[in-house]
């Protein structure tokens, strides 16, 4: 089972373009990150620029709308993630929880909708999605 922890800082949604990292917090992350490594359980991590210097495309109508960050409604906002699979939900969550986070950020754990989950039809549907995913992974170097 794939699960997607997502990092989500307080206060992310208001940091300005170039926001300054701690070096001893990133120290620590990155003892975390080989931890999840040397498990076998990491399959990709990234961590994401702040909302300031992202866009919002919306499609209300039908039609594309883009909006420049920050967005003003944003209450949480995604600092980065962490791809891993394990076994379970309840692995996934333990990983979560070993996490060296501060105060002010918590992780969200959601599990990865694989094809086999879908109904035939829907299968059916996305027919060429493991050839898309096959694609897209080699094309990250993966």
């Amino acid at each position: 089972m794939r699960f997607m922890m997502l990092m989500i800082p307080k206060g992310y949604e208001s940091a300005e373009p170039g926001v300054k990292l701690d070096p001893e917090r990133v120290a620590e992350m990155m003892k975390y990150n080989e931890s999840l490594q040397k498990a076998g359980v990491l399959l990709a991590l990234d961590g994401l620029h702040p909302p300031s210097m992202g866009a919002r495309v919306s499609f209300a109508g039908g039609k594309p709308k883009v909006i420049d960050g920050p967005f003003s409604e944003a209450k949480e906002v995604l600092g980065g993630y962490w791809m891993i699979q394990v076994k379970s939900k309840e692995e996934a969550v333990e990983w979560a929880s070993r996490c060296p986070a501060s105060n002010n950020e918590l992780i969200e754990v959601r599990q990865v909708q694989e094809i086999s989950d879908f109904p035939a039809d829907v299968r059916e549907a996305a027919g060429k999605l493991p050839e898309l995913q096959a694609l897209a992974g080699q094309s990250r170097g993966a």
